[in-house]
């Protein structure tokens, strides 16, 4: 059976610098270091952020929830690790939230570890596995306009600012903020430089898909 015959979707992805992988309950207290670390940085821009720090057990219990989603094809959550598959650099996702055929990237980075173009190098590979491995049309990447960092993420790659959406998203501190979409198709994706990507993927059993 060739790579190609085989269906995702993808646990394990590596790049040049990192492993993306399905989150383990194991990981959880890695996984807290890094948000403990990063959450000045984080609460800027993500909602979910509000809710940190989350005491360990939480951590496993959330990993859990991800992982069940995972098997079940619900949702693809990832966590970003260094060459050595054990320092937590981040996480991102897969999410299946925008429609049929359609994923949208999420991502974040640990705040030792931004402004060396992790962010980019983990959408490109996302973005890779979801027209390559998961068929799908569309891709989008959503972010604050203020964010201009997250921003030069999909513009980088060839997506396309297709909208900013008005008082569209809660902040951490309940304010209202646009929500800018950026979308790449499936006829854009051969020019993207997504495309040219140096991604491998392995599905759950350690088998090669892409």
């Amino acid at each position: 059976m060739t790579c190609q015959e085989i269906p995702g979707p993808a646990y394990r992805v590596r790049t040049r610098r990192l492993i993306l992988r399905c989150w383990d309950p194991r990981d959880a207290e890695a996984l807290k270091s890094a948000i403990d670390a990063s959450l000045d940085h984080l609460r800027a821009w993500m909602p979910w952020a509000v809710d940190e720090p989350e005491v360990l057990q939480e951590k496993i219990d959330r990993l859990r929830r991800w992982r069940g989603k995972f098997d079940l094809g619900q949702d693809f959550v990832y966590g970003v690790f260094g060459p050595d598959d054990r320092e937590v650099l981040g996480s991102c996702g897969l999410h299946t939230r925008v429609g049929d055929k359609a994923r949208e990237i999420g991502y974040w980075i640990h705040v030792d570890h931004i402004n060396q173009g992790l962010a980019t190098e983990v959408a490109a590979a996302l973005t890779k596995v979801a027209f390559e491995i998961d068929g799908v049309v569309r891709v989008e990447i959503r972010c604050d306009p203020r964010n201009v960092r997250s921003a030069a993420v999909p513009r980088k790659l060839g997506f396309v600012h297709e909208a900013t959406l008005r008082q569209r998203i809660t902040d951490a501190q309940g304010d209202r903020r646009d929500s800018m979409i950026w979308t790449l198709l499936t006829e854009d994706y051969a020019a993207s430089r997504a495309q040219q990507a140096d991604v491998k993927a392995y599905d759950a059993v350690g088998r090669r898909i892409l």
